[in-house]
């Protein structure tokens, strides 16, 4: 169940983005008209259209999940196989979350299978252009200091249930060799508690000199989720 709703989490909890503020998702709340002439890395991205409309703008852009070896068919009927189960859960855990912009469960999963058309509609094209790299965290198949900039939008902290403290720390030391900076959003766990990986990863990376800021951001969709881990490097330490 967990690798199913995996495949759906980027998007039906708002990693999109679009021209339309309401479909405008995490990712793109960690990014700002500046980072469009960064080089990005967005770790765990899924079946997301940050890719594809950042690239429209002019981004430069590469996201990295193990859905991506793939290919558009199989990931499509992935999506199909675990949209109602997904939403069924997000039904079930409504009052977890803020119902503003976006104002239903079903306005939300029109939203996010509008963005997975996006996705499906550019993965092949953006996978030839290799902005999409079959992958996972907490191992890079990039050289040191390649980008500006690692994003990790619901996924780290997220899954604190399952995935252990030394996984975290692991994939952010990992992140923090392939890029200057580092940004993760948001900081709870499913269902609302904070990550107890967060005070751990913190302390282990202050001894390693990284300059850390936990940033607070407009956007919250789940309750709380309005705070973004902000690492940077002081020094070239890979």
């Amino acid at each position: 169940m967990i690798a199913q709703f995996h495949c759906l989490r980027g998007c039906l909890y708002g990693k999109s983005l679009s021209c339309n503020e309401k479909s405008r998702g995490n990712s793109y709340r960690a990014v700002n008209n500046y980072d469009l002439d960064r080089q990005i890395l967005g770790c765990g991205d899924g079946p997301a259209s940050f890719n594809a409309e950042m690239s429209q703008r002019g981004g430069h852009i590469i996201s990295i999940d193990p859905i991506y070896v793939f290919n558009v068919p199989q990931i499509k009927s992935r999506i199909a196989e675990t949209y109602e189960e997904v939403m069924a859960q997000t039904r079930k855990n409504q009052n977890e979350f803020i119902w503003e912009t976006i104002t239903s469960v079903e306005e939300l999963g029109r939203i996010r299978m509008l963005a997975m058309d996006t996705f499906l509609n550019d993965f092949y094209v953006g996978k030839q252009q290799g902005r999409y790299i079959a992958g996972a965290l907490p191992s890079l198949p990039f050289n040191n200091g390649r980008f500006d900039l690692a994003l990790s939008s619901h996924f780290l902290f997220l899954y604190s249930a399952h995935f252990s403290a030394e996984f975290h720390l692991q994939a952010l030391q990992e992140m923090l060799r392939v890029a200057h900076e580092v940004r993760v959003f948001p900081l709870l766990m499913l269902g609302g508690a904070p990550s107890p990986h967060l005070d751990f990863v913190i302390e282990e990376l202050t001894k390693d000199a990284f300059s850390i800021e936990i940033k607070r951001t407009h956007y919250e969709f789940q309750k709380g989720g309005n705070e973004m881990l902000v690492i940077k490097s002081t020094s070239s330490k890979f």
